[in-house]
């Protein structure tokens, strides 16, 4: 197993990464196509990833889970859309706050998949997680939002991605569980591309909806940078998730994902001026506090 300080080192700057990636997406979802920016980013991201797994040889593509590896591109693949979708509609911290409760999902598979034993107070925390995320959707409000189903279910296939990482990390190269993510995104956005890329559809009046109907188009000036650092935050992103997942416990590594939420906290202000309502602001205080609590919990646990 790979030491605990690397592999958490890995999933904070994939936290990093994705949160700028978001952040550069959401500022371009009112202009572009969703499989488009995504087809774009899978692209680089292969041209980069690639060359640093085919130095091992031709053979360092073949895998023994061939299987796992689509179902995990599946999963990876709706979590990546579904995501994107709502947050053409939500506050960046309120979207990423609710995808986050994955961590919390990825404790319960964890323990009814993988085995992995948990006591009473890992089961506050996802009960805290829980409240967070109610109070963050606020569900029961006049202004719910139907958008927020979207990084819901972002959520859930995320948690079954990591599982599945995680479960077929010790046969597979960190690398090849990178470049076989970024196979799925490029394969799903271009058949994507090829049926709603020349707009037929598009005129939807849910910026969300239509962000994944939109025509495809150049890129137009700084754009292109824009295009161009979202391939390469995403590959540093998916070979530093495998990185992690693969060698070590997915109930241990989940907690540290939190760390994303102050970013985009700061982002959102900073570039969209938005900020969370307090009943929101506090239920992404509780996600962040139920993290750490299984953070604690896990400590104990190894001692």
């Amino acid at each position: 197993m790979i030491s605990n300080s690397k592999t958490v080192a890995a999933i904070l700057l994939a936290m990093f990464c994705i949160s700028i990636m978001d952040t550069i997406i959401k500022m371009l979802s009112g202009v572009y196509a969703l499989h488009q920016l995504v087809f774009v980013r899978a692209l680089i991201s292969l041209a980069i990833l690639l060359p640093l797994l085919l130095r091992f040889g031709v053979t360092a593509l073949k895998t023994q889970r061939p299987s796992a590896h689509l179902a995990r591109g599946l999963l990876l693949v709706v979590a990546n859309l579904s995501y994107y979708i709502g947050l053409a509609s939500l506050p960046l911290a309120q979207a990423s706050a609710v995808v986050f409760t994955a961590p919390v999902i990825i404790t319960v598979l964890s323990w009814y998949f993988l085995h992995e034993a948990f006591g009473a107070l890992r089961w506050s925390a996802v009960l805290i997680g829980l409240v967070g995320m109610l109070c963050v959707v606020q569900p029961f409000t006049v202004d719910a939002q139907l958008a927020y189903v979207w990084p819901l279910i972002a959520a859930f296939c995320y948690a079954g991605f990591a599982i599945i990482t995680r479960h077929i990390g010790p046969t597979e190269r960190a690398t090849l569980l990178a470049v076989t993510a970024q196979c799925s995104f490029l394969v799903a956005s271009g058949l994507f591309g090829l049926a709603l890329g020349h707009g037929e559809f598009s005129g939807h009046t849910d910026p969300g909806i239509e962000f994944f109907l939109r025509a495809w188009r150049w890129p137009q000036g700084a754009d292109l940078i824009f295009f161009v650092a979202i391939g390469v935050f995403s590959a540093t992103t998916a070979l530093s998730i495998s990185f992690a997942y693969r060698g070590n416990e997915a109930s241990v590594l989940a907690p540290f994902e939190y760390a994303v939420l102050p970013l985009v906290l700061l982002w959102g202000f900073l570039i969209f001026n938005e900020f969370p309502d307090r009943l929101a602001f506090f239920g992404i205080s509780l996600i962040a506090a139920g993290g750490f609590v299984v953070w604690l919990d896990g400590k104990y646990q190894a001692r």
